[in-house]
């Protein structure tokens, strides 16, 4: 150990990593790949590490985690000025979101589990339930690869999410998607009155997801102009039809060029 030029103890990589629960060669792999510096180096060339890089080390295990490639962190961290509160309050948001879905996932498996020690024969239901909470988890997984730590974020703040919200969203988007797949089946021009009104009751659907931010929006248009790539467990629950899709897309662009 040895003090810096502001009293905080310093550590040799071995002790850090020691400390810190990783081990040297990830220290020095995190190093080559500019995701972790030491702050400096002994004499004799050693790399040295403190508290400052402790908390850097922690953001990037979690991201890691979270499933982000070493790549897209080292892009996060750098443009990363959040305060250290902040970070860790979204880590665990994201965290709990995935436990809650692995959650269900277990309970999903513990009651087969009970209904096949109990000599039942297999419950068609029961294994229909896992496989659905399993593909729902990979599905919210896989969606979050459009957004950044910060978009995802901002996505989740605000009141909790409940579940009488979860009822009024359902079932507005539910409503909306069939008048837009009714629309679109009746080939109504995307630029007419009537077409205009669904897309902005859509816009203001959307705004509440979006909060409003340019940078979510870009995300989302990115991830819908990649539908094609969706999981089907993410295609099935779309309100509306590939038609009213394409129709919706059509619409968008007749509102632009009206607003323009």
């Amino acid at each position: 150990m040895k003090p810096s030029t502001s009293g905080e103890p310093l550590y040799l990589a071995r002790e850090f990593a020691q400390r810190a629960g990783v081990t040297v060669r990830t220290l020095h792999h995190y190093d080559r790949l500019g995701l972790l510096r030491p702050r400096a180096r002994t004499a004799a060339g050693y790399r040295l590490y403190g508290l400052i890089e402790l908390t850097r080390l922690e953001q990037i295990v979690a991201l890691k985690f979270l499933g982000f490639p070493l790549r897209q962190i080292r892009a996060l961290l750098k443009a990363d000025s959040r305060d250290l509160a902040a970070s860790l309050r979204q880590q665990r948001q994201i965290m709990e979101e995935r436990r809650q879905r692995l959650d269900r996932a277990v309970r999903a498996i513990a009651a087969a589990e009970s209904s096949a020690a109990a000599g039942h024969a297999p419950d068609w239901d029961a294994f229909r339930t896992i496989i659905e909470v399993i593909h729902m988890q990979q599905d919210n997984t896989w969606m979050e690869k459009y957004y950044t730590p910060e978009q995802l974020a901002l996505i989740r703040s605000g009141e909790p999410w409940t579940p009488q919200k979860q009822e009024r969203a359902s079932r507005l988007w539910t409503e909306l998607g069939q008048e837009l797949n009714a629309a679109a089946a009746a080939g109504l021009a995307p630029d007419s009155p009537e077409a205009q009104a669904l897309i902005d009751r859509h816009a203001s659907l959307l705004a509440e997801f979006t909060k409003g931010d340019a940078g979510v929006v870009n995300s989302l248009r990115t991830m819908w102009a990649d539908r094609a790539n969706w999981p089907q467990g993410i295609k099935a629950q779309l309100p509306y039809s590939e038609q009213a899709c394409d129709w919706i897309v059509r619409a968008y662009a007749s509102r632009k060029r009206t607003m323009a």
